[in-house]
């Protein structure tokens, strides 16, 4: 093999590495434009966690926020309030589970939906898990939560307890970062 011959494989190996190496960067500078616009846009990023002061409600009352597009019910329960949620047999609720992102296995206990241990704090979708409404507070048979729109009955707890309803109020991620303010997301 000749002088010449061996520095024209290499020129050629050299052409053939700069050639796929170009590819590969044009191939990557087309395609992340793509993936990159997957991510969530800075509307939904700001919506992702918010606070919420709970200073000012009372006990007995409720504020509703807005989270992620949807309601959520921040309740302060009385000591009646809570004493009837945890009075209700598991056996006699249609849905046993909690629904609740913060522990996703648990059962439907109160204790497994308030957002503190004495229970006075309870953070839920407002949203019906029948077809989407929002149910009005301090009303229904079980002096809860009541769904206008199909007559389902939610009690103290956010707990489903009549009607057309499958599933209790999902009670989302949330958090106290102190003594007045819950995190949610």
């Amino acid at each position: 093999m000749s002088h010449a011959e061996d520095n024209a494989g290499t020129r050629r190996d050299f052409l053939y590495v700069a050639t796929a190496a170009t590819g590969a960067v044009a191939t990557g500078a087309a395609v992340w434009p793509l993936i990159d616009q997957m991510n969530p846009s800075a509307d939904v990023l700001a919506l992702a966690a918010i606070e919420v002061d709970i200073s000012d409600i009372a006990p007995g009352t409720q504020i509703t926020v807005k989270w992620r597009g949807k309601p959520v019910f921040i309740r302060r329960r009385t000591t009646e309030e809570i004493e009837a949620a945890r009075d209700v047999s598991l056996d006699d609720l249609p849905d046993g589970s909690a629904r609740n992102d913060n522990n996703p296995d648990a059962d439907a206990s109160d204790a497994n939906r308030s957002l503190d241990e004495s229970g006075e704090w309870l953070v839920m979708m407002g949203v019906c898990t029948h077809l989407g409404c929002v149910p009005l507070g301090d009303a229904g048979d079980f002096d809860g939560w009541f769904c206008p729109c199909h007559g389902s009955h939610y009690d103290t707890s956010g707990r489903i307890r009549k009607g057309p309803a499958p599933e209790n109020l999902p009670v989302p991620t949330a958090a106290f970062i102190n003594d007045t303010t819950i995190k949610l997301g």
